[in-house]
């Protein structure tokens, strides 16, 4: 069954005690540049780094552990693997994280951090999937997916209605909201959240070039995949195809989906090092790459945008900010 606002507004009382109410941060040289007003919601700042430790919290808090000795299993790029390891930590629950084994170094380690067991696999040749499902029944564990479930699309749909709220509370009604987009959980949360408290404004997906799948599914009515599993900087964000459930949402509540360059994204992350003084991962700031590239009208328009992680490794991050990237 598909999740609804009444879901996103239970996973809210849920996660009150235990995530963060990220800020919503303007610019003034932001709006300036873009002669908009620009309302960026700091998931960066959410507990793991991440907007994923909602999603996961919100599952994960509604599990009865006598039904899953075998803890949690799940399987991610990085961020989602963090929130389903604090979570499980929090519920004094085993936790076993299938990652890639090209994910950055802080990723895994944050992972661990939280008490999780990692097991990589080569995202090119090999089917996580598969893998975490072998080790569920192994384990008596239960699967956490990363976005294709409706308490994780629930828990992800509360960015969207604190940014809706908060925007209600300045007096701003919001055109778009530009939402970083893998498997589109994050994004049919908050495309729910906004039809309820904020009608007429559009939510776009934004997403690397070349791996533009939701862009090009929205586009033709149908799950579009990409034909490379490997090959941008925005790690979190390179799922094969839509989820069959976010799309269900997600086809029939957004506007036009968006691409943008890694080294857009990469000019993103400076932007929000340098002027908003937060730190951002590629995939993380995506979207708001596509407002400082144009790729959506702001003059005279106000435009919300989910910076949804910052989880860099360090290398990169480095490489990035000398303008080595």
């Amino acid at each position: 069954m598909l999740p609804d606002f009444s879901d996103i507004e239970k996973a809210a009382r849920r996660l009150e005690r235990f995530a963060v109410r990220t800020p919503v941060i303007e610019s003034p040289k932001l709006n300036a540049m873009t002669g908009g007003r620009i309302l960026i919601k700091a998931e960066c700042l959410q507990r793991t780094g991440s907007f994923k430790f909602r999603g996961a919290w919100n599952r994960i808090s509604q599990l009865d552990a006598a039904a899953a000795p075998g803890g949690v299993v799940a399987y991610s790029s990085g961020n989602h693997a963090q929130g389903v390891a604090a979570a499980a930590e929090i519920r004094g629950l085993p936790a076993l994280i299938v990652m890639p084994a090209d994910t950055p170094r802080i990723k895994q380690d944050n992972a661990r951090s939280y008490g999780a067991e990692v097991i990589t696999y080569d995202r090119a040749t090999q089917s996580r999937e598969e893998i975490a499902q072998r080790y569920v029944k192994e384990r008596g564990a239960v699967l956490v997916p990363p976005f294709d479930d409706p308490d994780i699309i629930a828990g992800q749909g509360t960015a969207g209605l604190e940014l809706a709220e908060e925007a209600a509370s300045r007096g701003v009604h919001l055109d778009d909201v530009l939402v970083c987009c893998s498997g589109g959980g994050l994004t049919a949360g908050v495309a729910l959240a906004v039809e309820a408290k904020s009608p007429g404004t559009k939510v776009h997906t934004v997403e690397p070039e070349g791996f533009e799948d939701y862009a090009r599914s929205l586009a033709s009515g149908r799950i579009e995949r990409n034909e490379k599993a490997t090959g941008s900087i925005c790690d979190a964000l390179m799922a094969v195809s839509p989820g069959e459930m976010t799309f269900a949402i997600n086809k029939r509540l957004l506007g036009e989906g968006l691409a943008v360059s890694d080294a857009e994204a990469a000019e993103a992350v400076r932007f929000a090092f340098e002027v908003l003084k937060l730190v951002a991962e590629p995939g993380g700031a995506v979207a708001l790459a596509a407002v400082l590239t144009r790729r959506i009208a702001t003059r005279d328009r106000a435009v919300g945008v989910i910076l949804s992680g910052g989880n860099c490794d360090a290398g990169l991050y480095a490489r990035i900010l000398k303008r080595e990237i």
